[in-house]
Order: structure tokens, then C-alpha cells, then sequence
């Protein structure tokens, strides 16, 4: 009997080893808020038992069990987030055009790959994976680290869904009533908006079809081929590496966007970087919301920007308008503010969900960015949004649509549009209603987004790529879903058609001819 308890027991925990897989996620951009959402990916594998391999560029000291970091930071640095300067960008210094997103692609492409760390990871050909999780930042190139370490490949989106993360696993979606990216249009679109997505999405494509695919496919070629030629393995060309993910993981959920279309491979995880429980708050921060008897408004530019880099004359309108309020308000600020009045206080860090978590936190004043409206709408808490750049526009302004939102455009004359927001907010309750509503639709979801993230990637194991999820879409050419072949065979028919009729009616009119002569 004891014999047998002891298999059972060494049974049990071999399955469990079993259960167990290695797993390289990569995200390789340099960005606090895309840090968390990799750590949010990390954090879910590990409590699931797994064994994570992180590339990243900020390395942790102190490493959990099963973890292990490949450090990239030699090789990238921050040039790209120093640009993010709250003034810089509101005097247009800044200028986020083709030329800045040609250097980003390139960063991202042979910048990392040709880290020495990176180089080492892949040249060690006794490195194995059960699976690849690559963060999508306007680089398809890592669709090779697949067949690098010979294992499925799941992209991660850090934003809405869209029409160039979609292609790669499905097809484009219509212009006419999904937006791009970068644009802050949101549907029902008018016609010129529906002709400026339009454009955004040729203008798109043009720019992928000169620049990005062909220095893609050469990085490709330079970067990774070598390594999977060095394992012995088929080498497929780029084409069809790029089109051959299993799924993508998107960092969205219908209640903060759009209830778009979406394949099957395209799985919204929203939320998951969210602690399940919530933290406590450190003591000071505890006081000053528990005493809060008004009501917290809180303000925080995000990981990225900073409230130091304001204007002087903003950071002074700015506390005039809150040293007005009979309301607290704390202010995420990154160095010592002078002359502060007795109901602000500042913070260089501060413990965002847990401050939006507390019931004394009534206005979340934010840039807009996907992690903090996220974290908004997961505790029911209406914005004030301040976009600067990128994705901020798109998201405040469906937020505004959605009704839990008000929009201030950055720009010196802001002043009294913020007082007006923090005015309208603080007396609508409709704002506040409207956030606890899509609040409640967010969190009435069958499992735990992080739960379902874990799911999802041991899914993609156990079915060996999950090749059930891909779309039929991938392998259909253009001019077949276009069906530019049934025109071309109508236009040829009708032409000797034409041909055939032509020919009868001069025949006619010869044999007419003849008959008029006898």
C-alpha cells in the first residue's frame, strides 16, 4: 500500500514537470510601461509553474525562481523616451515623422538582434524553447526566433487592435470604421474621415512596401538565418516566417476600444498586468487619502513623462487651479515643488493602482497612455485626459466616447479648459456612472485575463503551434479575395463576346448588302 502511495506520489510530480515549460518572452523596448506589461507576462508564467527566459533592458538584481534575464541594455538605450518631453513636445521640437520611425525600426531590428547577449542566446544551440512570446513594436523580424529555437511563436500587441498587427495573422480590416494606430478618429467616421483612414492605410502600406519589408527581410537573412542554418533546420524565407505566429496577445479589451472584428488567433487579454489583490499603500499615502474627506483627485503624466518638464507657467496654473479645489489632490511630480498649497501634495513615485483602488479617489487626471486608462476603468474611476503623443490620442478620445472622459488638449491656454474639466467632472455624476458601468463589463469576463494569458500559451503548446487558430485568410493571394481573376475572366468573356456579335453584325449587314444589290 505505502509502495503504492509513493508511485502515485512520484506519478503526480512527474506530471507536473511535465506541465512545465520554458518559455523566452522578449520585449525589447525601452519603456517603463512596456516593462510592466512584460513583467505582468513573466509574473503569469512563472505563479503558473513555468520556466521564463526575459530579454530586456532593464535587468533585474534580485531574480525569482525559474527566471533568468538576457540583458540588452548595452546594446539600446532611451533616446527615444528622452524625446518624450512634456515642453519639447508642446514647442514641436519633437518630430515623430519618417525619419524617427525609420531609426526606431532599425533599433529594434539590428540593434538588439546584434546584442552580444542576444548573439550568445541564440549561437548556444543546446538553448531550447516550448514557445516564444515577442513583443510587436513595428518589427516583424522576430517571427524568426521561432524557427530559431525551433518553437511556436506568440506576438504580443501593447495597444488596440489594428490593421498591421492583424495582417500578420489574418487580413487588413476596413478603413471605413476601424481607425489606425496613430489616429485619434473614432467611428462612426464621417466621409473625410473615412478618405484620412484610408490614406493613413495606403500611406501605410506604401512606406512597408519601400522601407520595412525589404530591410526586414535582409535583417532577417543577416541576423537569423545563420543561427537557424547552425540547428540544422529548413530555412523558410521571411515571407513566410512573418505569416506563421501561432497567435497575438492584445494588451486590449472591448470595454476600453472597439468591438472590432477580430480573427481567432487574436486573443484580448486587457488588464492582465493588474495585481489581482491589491496592494497596500505605504503609511504617508494611506493618511493622505483616508483624510481625504472631499474626495483624491489624482494626476500622473505616466512612467514615460514628466510633470517636472511642464512649463513654469503651467506648474503654476496648475496649482492655482488645485489650491482652489476644496478637494485633495496628489500630484505625481518627479522633484521638490515650492510654494505648495496645503491640499496638494506631490509624489516622485506613486503606487498607481492602489490610489486608484481606494474609494476616496474620485478624478484620475492622466496622459492617456493604455495601461493607466486600463487601470481607470478597472476600478471605475472617470479621467481627464492629457494626450501628448502616439496611441494617448486614440485612447482618450474613445474614452470621451464612451462617456467616462474629458479631453484637454496640451497647450499654454490650458488652463481654464482643466479647470473646466475638473468643474464638469466634479458635479456630473454621470462621468463617474458611466466608469463603474464599463467597469463592470471589463471585470465580467469568464476567467482572469492573466489566467486566460496562461492559457492561451500552454494552448499553443499542447497543439504544437495551435495551427487550428490560423486564418484561411494567410493563404489567399490578393487578387483571389479581390476576385481580380473572375474579373479578368467576365472582361474576357465580354470582349469576345463583343468580338463574336461585332463579327454577326457586319456579316449581316454584308449579306443585307447583297440582297438590296440582286
Amino acid at each position: 500500500m505505502a509502495k503504492s502511495a509513493y508511485l502515485l506520489v512520484a506519478a503526480l510530480a512527474l506530471a507536473h514537470v511535465c506541465d512545465a515549460y520554458k518559455v523566452l518572452v522578449m520585449f525589447p523596448m525601452v519603456g517603463k510601461s512596456h516593462q510592466i506589461l512584460a513583467g505582468g507576462v513573466v509574473r503569469a508564467l512563472l505563479d503558473a509553474g513555468h520556466e521564463v527566459t526575459q530579454v530586456t533592458p532593464f535587468p533585474d538584481k534580485n531574480l525569482p525562481p525559474n527566471l533568468r534575464q538576457v540583458d540588452i541594455s548595452g546594446s539600446v538605450d532611451d533616446q527615444f523616451v528622452k524625446m518624450l518631453n512634456v515642453t519639447a513636445l508642446l514647442e514641436k521640437e519633437v518630430k515623430m515623422g519618417i525619419s524617427s520611425m525609420k531609426g526606431f525600426i532599425e533599433v529594434m531590428n539590428k540593434i538588439v538582434l546584434s546584442d552580444v547577449n542576444m548573439v550568445k542566446l541564440m549561437s548556444d544551440t543546446t538553448e531550447t524553447f516550448d514557445v516564444v512570446i515577442a513583443e510587436w513594436m513595428f518589427c516583424d523580424t522576430y517571427a524568426g526566433l521561432g524557427p530559431v529555437f525551433d518553437s511556436p511563436l506568440i506576438w504580443f500587441s501593447s495597444i488596440e487592435p489594428h490593421w498591421i498587427i492583424l495582417s500578420l495573422i489574418d487580413e487588413s480590416v476596413n478603413p471605413a470604421y476601424v481607425p489606425d494606430s496613430m489616429s485619434s478618429n473614432v467611428p462612426p467616421f464621417n466621409f473625410v474621415n473615412r478618405v484620412k483612414e484610408l490614406f493613413y492605410q495606403a500611406m501605410g502600406l506604401l512606406f512597408k512596401f519601400l522601407f520595412i519589408d525589404s530591410f526586414q527581410s535582409e535583417q532577417y537573412e543577416k541576423l537569423l538565418v545563420p543561427y537557424i542554418a547552425k540547428r540544422g533546420k529548413p530555412v523558410y524565407p521571411f515571407d513566410v516566417v512573418k505569416y506563421n505566429a501561432s497567435l497575438f496577445l492584445g494588451n486590449s479589451h472591448v470595454s476600453l476600444g472597439l468591438a472590432t472584428r477580430l480573427p481567432q488567433a487574436y486573443k484580448p487579454i486587457g488588464g492582465y498586468h493588474i495585481d489581482p489583490v491589491v496592494k497596500p499603500l505605504p503609511n504617508d499615502l494611506k493618511n493622505i487619502l483616508d483624510n481625504a474627506k472631499n474626495g483624491l483627485i489624482f494626476f500622473s503624466m505616466g512612467s514615460n513623462l514628466k510633470s517636472k518638464d511642464f512649463p513654469e507657467v503651467l506648474k503654476k496654473e496648475f496649482l492655482q487651479i488645485f489650491g482652489g479645489l476644496k478637494q485633495t489632490v496628489l500630484w505625481k511630480f518627479e522633484e521638490k515643488l515650492p510654494n505648495l498649497p496645503s491640499n496638494v501634495h506631490i509624489v516622485d513615485w506613486a503606487p498607481q493602482q492602489s490610489i486608484l483602488a481606494h474609494p476616496n479617489c474620485i478624478i484620475f487626471i492622466t496622459h492617456g497612455g493604455l495601461l493607466s486608462t486600463t487601470e481607470a476603468v478597472h476600478f471605475g474611476k472617470p479621467i481627464i485626459g492629457i494626450p501628448v503623443f502616439g496611441d494617448q490620442f486614440n485612447n482618450i478620445d474613445r474614452a470621451v466616447k464612451k462617456g467616462f472622459a474629458l479631453r484637454v488638449d496640451l497647450a499654454y491656454d490650458m488652463k481654464e479648459h482643466l479647470r473646466d474639466a475638473i468643474d464638469v467632472l466634479l458635479h456630473d455624476k454621470r462621468f463617474t456612472e458611466t466608469a463603474k458601468e464599463l467597469s463592470l463589463i471589463y471585470h465580467d469576463r469568464p476567467v482572469h485575463p492573466r489566467k486566460e494569458l496562461v492559457h492561451w500559451v500552454e494552448h499553443v503548446v499542447k497543439t504544437r503551434g495551435a495551427p487550428h487558430l490560423r486564418s484561411p485568410a494567410l493563404d489567399v493571394p490578393l487578387y483571389q479575395k479581390l476576385y481580380l481573376d473572375l474579373l479578368a475572366l467576365v472582361l474576357a468573356v465580354l470582349y469576345v463576346l463583343k468580338k463574336i456579335i461585332v463579327k454577326l453584325c457586319c456579316s449581316r449587314k454584308k449579306v443585307d448588302k447583297k440582297v438590296k444589290k440582286n
